[in-house]
């Protein structure tokens, strides 16, 4: 069985170690964020430092896999994997503490996990590659859950939380219009594989 997409690529290599470490790091994340249920402050920055850290891995191991043709199968599922374990996670509990309303979480969830889902089914007739507004998406989903992990409310009050919320909503927007415009991508390209059989 072939361990790569380009030449004789390990899989054992930087990027996919640090795409695991982060992985790893979503059980951390969780208990740092339950740890005195969720309102000791220091337990509070540890979780947002843990999370910082995991978002960075996630551009590093990117960034090498692309410099230095690290870029395995491996790599290639476990990366989304991480990157939604993360962020389904940090919603996951931002709502179980009373931090997030649930409805959103949900929709977000559901959006991803639908997208992904989505992916498999039409692979058959082509890739579905990440548009500008899904990385953008990604973008606003990471600054938003960073603002209401953040423990600023001792200094700003419920201003901290509010700042959050108009990100997350912005988020919300962003996650729902993307959603629908892979279902579209989808749809146009399998109604393109089956006009053109010959070009599959």
């Amino acid at each position: 069985m072939s361990n790569s997409t380009s030449g004789n690529v390990p899989v054992l290599n930087i990027a996919n170690v640090l795409t695991v470490i982060r992985i790893l790091m979503v059980p951390l994340f969780i208990w740092l964020l339950l740890a005195d249920e969720g309102r000791g402050e220091l337990y509070r920055w540890l979780a947002v430092a843990t999370f910082a850290v995991a978002i960075y891995t996630d551009k590093l191991d990117g960034d090498l896999a692309r410099s230095r043709g690290l870029i395995t199968d491996f790599g290639k599922i476990a990366d989304p994997i991480a990157d939604k374990l993360l962020i389904g996670s940090a919603l996951v509990m931002l709502s179980a503490l009373g931090e997030l309303w649930w409805w959103v979480t949900i929709v977000i969830l559901v959006r991803e996990i639908g997208i992904t889902l989505l992916r498999f089914v039409v692979i058959r007739y082509g890739v579905m590659a990440a548009s500008r507004g899904g990385k953008l998406k990604t973008v606003i989903q990471t600054l938003a859950i960073f603002l209401l992990l953040l423990p600023l409310t001792t200094w700003l009050g419920a201003w901290a939380w509010w700042i959050g919320a108009v990100v997350m909503a912005a988020a919300l927007v962003v996650t729902v219009v993307t959603g629908v415009d892979y279902v579209i991508q989808a749809v146009k390209l399998r109604r393109g594989a089956l006009q053109n059989p010959g070009s599959r």
